[in-house]
């Protein structure tokens, strides 16, 4: 089981929306899929809440929930949704937060899932730096604005203390890989998000996904009606849908899964 984590500490950057479609599209694509909501937001737990079980996921750090890891019998999908338990994570020692993480990961990966896909809230708290420990991947949805992309420079320098800082009891995530920074909410008319996308693509070419996600109603659509918006039939979704399928393709190939 390969697991993602989709991260930034900026919120409103479009990083459950691309969260979501990696779902639905692994899905689709006939892979086994559990996603963790981490959120207290809820969004993801909302879009998929078709798929939801009986875990929540604050069962992850304070529950017993061995038998529950269980996608429903209707789909290969498993939502761990977000619930008001997350509250308390805070209060959790990072040491024992991530030995607790990394116990659930190994009962969930006993139940054959291929994928493991985790969202995050918008801080650097025990929950993302948790996902941060468990991870094979990191994915960064950023819109192109100055305190997103300040925001992710804050981010690789926490990823890259996660591979060589050893917590308390737990080992550094020597193999957490950066898929990237995947441009989000792209506005072509607005001159300065053109302007950072090609300052962007100039100083960390290599650390940028190849694929941008407009700024397109179509998305927001399909997120409250639950569905990805390759469903929704208008000429912006249509071209959501193009984006969105290739954003899917990229993280799949650099995962290394198989289908």
């Amino acid at each position: 089981m390969k697991i993602l984590v989709a991260a930034n500490q900026k919120g409103g950057v479009g990083k459950t929306a691309a969260l979501v479609h990696l779902a639905f599209d692994f899905l689709e694509r006939g892979l086994k899929v559990a996603v963790i909501d981490l959120d207290t937001q809820a969004n993801a737990s909302y879009t998929l809440a078709q798929y939801k079980g009986e875990a929540v996921a604050s069962d992850i750090f304070f529950g017993d929930p061995a038998p529950l890891w269980v996608a429903p019998e209707e789909g290969t999908l498993l939502l761990i949704a977000s619930d008001t338990g997350l509250v308390n994570l805070e209060q959790l020692p990072l040491p024992e937060a991530i030995s607790r993480f990394r116990e659930s990961i190994r009962q969930i990966r006993d139940q054959e899932f291929d994928i493991c896909l985790i969202d995050t809230a918008p801080s650097m708290g025990v929950g993302l730096m948790s996902a941060l420990y468990v991870s094979d991947y990191v994915l960064s949805p950023i819109e192109l604005e100055a305190y997103s992309i300040q925001g992710i420079k804050k981010l690789l320098t926490t990823i890259s203390n996660v591979r060589r800082t050893t917590v308390p009891g737990i080992q550094p995530n020597t193999g957490l890989k950066f898929l990237g920074m995947l441009p989000s909410k792209v506005d072509v008319r607005k001159p300065r998000q053109v302007r950072n996308l090609a300052e962007l693509q100039a100083a960390y070419s290599e650390l940028l996904v190849p694929v941008n996600i407009g700024f397109r109603d179509g998305i927001a659509e399909a997120l409250a009606s639950g569905i990805p918006v390759w469903q929704i039939k208008t000429t912006a979704a249509r071209k959501a849908a193009l984006e969105t399928r290739a954003m899917a393709k990229y993280v799949l190939e650099n995962m290394g899964l198989k289908t």
